[in-house]
């Protein structure tokens, strides 16, 4: 693997972690104020096909970008109203969202143009293009044949829309509004302790419904950028599980915002991965030392854990290891071989495996593979005020 190729792979993953990224600090200012929201999911992707419609409609991507956020907010103060007016379950709030725009973004769609669910291809006009910075090569040939300080600023730093930035921007400004700001103060206290800032005058019900419009704010924009940046228009569940994704950094980053974007560009990784490297092939003896090397791994973290991390966790790593010697017979049974020779044997590592990395290592993560991870201690509870 030579430079360039890292550096394409290193781009990739930032393409893809932007909308992780977004949806977890989305996650990250809800859950802080104390109101879980499992609807992440659902505000991409409505904020996803809103964006892409309008975007058509007006030929205006900005127009579209604003009318996803819109979309998002809207749906995200639902929420609160459920979750904070009505003190309803926050949980069975979000997943409502979850399905309420999973079937009406397909609905209206096709109704609106008659496609199949999914909206036309939007022109350069109507998209998020990449931006090249002063001096950066346009050309994949130049590129290549360009010194490694040019392919990374004209590969890497260069070339992208800007949401990217938008979204590598939100994470600092993520954290100096919660770590260095008044707001930031009092909206990591009403996660922790409502009462306490309801005792000092101060609204716990206002600081949760700004929480969760920042929220739906994040989600409008990383569905947007799914549909008008990476994509040239929305297509049903075209967030592919990433609001549940982003869910599961959060918890991997411990509700803090730095942590947010390494976690989420290692899933982004998996991604990039997947799209860069379709095609891996390795010896049968390799695969069968790194799943079964991960199953070992997980089986020991496993015995050490509560009842139901070993259920979890050692259910995994028996598919793994499934996986594993599955690949073995099949080889040996395909090239008409013995078992023993099977393994020196080079074969394509299936396609569903690598798309598969990024929701194993969720289940890892939701193991407590990571560490125990803590969360605001007033999180998706209501909040009563004492009379």
């Amino acid at each position: 693997m030579d430079f360039f190729t890292i550096v394409q792979l290193g781009d990739a993953s930032v393409r893809m972690a932007i909308p992780l990224l977004l949806a977890c600090l989305a996650g990250l200012f809800s859950e802080r104020a104390g109101i879980f929201d499992i609807g992440l999911e659902g505000k991409m992707l409505a904020a996803a096909f809103v964006s892409a419609a309008v975007s058509y409609t007006s030929g205006s991507v900005w127009v579209g970008l604003l009318a996803g956020i819109g979309i998002s907010v809207v749906l995200a103060i639902i929420h609160g109203i459920a979750s904070i007016t009505f003190k309803g379950n926050q949980l069975i709030s979000g997943v409502a969202i979850n399905f309420f725009a999973a079937g009406l973004t397909v609905v209206i769609a096709q109704g609106w143009f008659a496609q199949g669910g999914r909206t036309p291809s939007l022109p350069q006009d109507a998209r998020f293009n990449g931006l090249d910075f002063p001096g950066a090569l346009s050309r994949m040939r130049d590129k290549m044949q360009a010194s490694p300080g040019m392919q990374f600023y004209s590969e890497f730093v260069s070339g992208h829309s800007i949401l990217v930035y938008l979204g590598l921007l939100a994470v600092p400004l993520s954290w100096w509004i919660l770590y260095r700001t008044r707001f930031g103060l009092r909206l990591r206290a009403v996660g922790e302790a409502p009462e306490a800032v309801d005792t000092a005058g101060i609204s716990v019900v206002r600081l949760r419904f700004s929480a969760v419009i920042i929220c739906g704010i994040l989600c409008g924009i990383a569905g947007a950028y799914l549909s008008t940046a990476v994509q040239a228009g929305f297509t049903k569940d075209m967030t592919a599980n990433r609001g549940f994704i982003a869910l599961a950094a959060l918890i991997f980053a411990k509700w803090r915002p730095w942590y947010a974007l390494g976690a989420c560009l290692l899933f982004g990784l998996f991604f990039a991965i997947d799209i860069r490297f379709s095609n891996i092939q390795l010896q049968v003896i390799w695969i069968m030392v790194l799943l079964l090397g991960c199953a070992a791994a997980l089986t020991t973290y496993a015995v050490r854990r509560e009842k139901i991390d070993v259920i979890v966790l050692g259910g995994l790593s028996a598919v793994l290891a499934a996986v594993a010697f599955t690949a073995w017979f099949a080889t040996a049974s395909a090239e008409g071989i013995s078992i023993l020779a099977a393994l020196w044997e080079t074969v394509k590592v299936p396609s569903q495996l690598i798309q598969s990395l990024p929701y194993l290592f969720v289940v890892i993560v939701l193991a407590g593979f990571v560490g125990k991870a803590i969360p605001p201690r007033a999180g998706g509870q209501p909040y009563v005020k004492e009379r």
